[in-house]
């Protein structure tokens, strides 16, 4: 088990959705805000320009992977001064969409996409991002990244018996791809916020830890010990780059992995307390309608 694992295994919530489209110039298309989502862009073949909703055009080119983990609204087309038309935004369950857009000019491909997260419930990863990852093509550069798009475009664009078992694994998969080549791309590294932690080896121990045995009845003393810190340098180091208190991140990360188990299995609801760490049924209904402000039982009914 391991933390990026982790992130993208609670992020998401129902099916993600996919699409190949075909861009013949001119075009223009503008992506609405879709609050609580993310979304992704690759650039299969020939170029266009990414239009940011403040700041400068950016040239995109086949290979480039360009990531929206906020939801934010952009544009795309294949001029930078190319007027933008609205789009019609993909179904949630929709994975298999092939599409042709545009006129009779020099076309560019892209394989496109959206994830639904957790109403309210981002991971603090998530929430360090940008607005925009761009991972551009480098020749030798992310190859397991270019690899899970090509078998993804192929399984769009022709979809053969188990397809949508191998699409829905293959999104995760292209997701932690990403995040992985992001973490590792950048030039310096941040001081603060989950990537620090990360890349911190006495906080990512202690991390590892705590995700690993959830249900372990963990203290600031005993995460402390596997940080190999004092408890007060690691309740301060914790702090100040995970942006809470230990045993309160403990109390999410629990709380957001029974939501999971809620929402995707049928165990009882006594066995899940025990699971994230509860000592009764009645304690985890109680922490876990104060997290999310409705009872066990009826998120499981109504996870949305």
């Amino acid at each position: 088990m391991d933390l990026l694992s982790d992130v993208v295994a609670v992020m998401r919530s129902g099916r993600p959705s996919s699409a190949r489209v075909a861009w013949h110039a001119p075009w223009g298309q503008r992506f609405p805000s879709v609050p609580g989502s993310a979304g992704f862009q690759v650039i299969l073949r020939g170029s266009c320009w990414l239009i940011p909703p403040t700041g400068d055009p950016v040239a995109v080119g086949a290979g480039d992977v360009l990531f929206f983990p906020h939801g934010h609204g952009y544009g795309l087309a294949d001029s930078p001064s190319r007027e933008l038309a609205a789009c019609d935004p993909i179904e949630d369950d929709d994975q298999f969409v092939t599409d042709f857009i545009g006129h009779e000019g020099p076309v560019t491909v892209t394989l496109c996409g959206g994830f639904r997260l957790t109403p309210g419930r981002a991971h603090p990863l998530l929430r360090d991002l940008p607005d925009v990852l761009h991972l551009p093509a480098r020749l030798g550069h992310h190859t397991q990244l270019r690899a899970a798009v090509n078998l993804l475009g192929d399984e769009i664009r022709s979809p053969h018996t188990g397809a949508d078992t191998v699409v829905l694994a293959l999104l995760d998969v292209l997701l932690v791809y990403i995040l992985r080549a992001w973490f590792a791309g950048r030039p310096v590294q941040p001081k603060t916020g989950w990537a620090a932690a990360l890349s911190d080896p006495a906080l990512s121990d202690a991390l590892l830890a705590l995700h690993r045995d959830p249900s372990h009845p963990w203290t600031v003393k005993s995460l402390a010990d596997q940080a190999g810190l004092s408890r007060a340098a690691f309740a301060h180091r914790f702090t100040t780059l995970i942006g809470q208190p230990p045993l309160t991140y403990l109390t999410w990360w629990r709380l957001t992995l029974a939501a999971r188990l809620l929402r995707d299995g049928d165990a009882p609801l006594s066995e899940i307390a025990a699971q994230v760490g509860y000592a009764s049924g009645f304690s985890f209904a109680n922490a876990f309608k104060r997290a999310y402000g409705t009872a066990p039982g009826r998120y499981r009914r109504h996870p949305a």
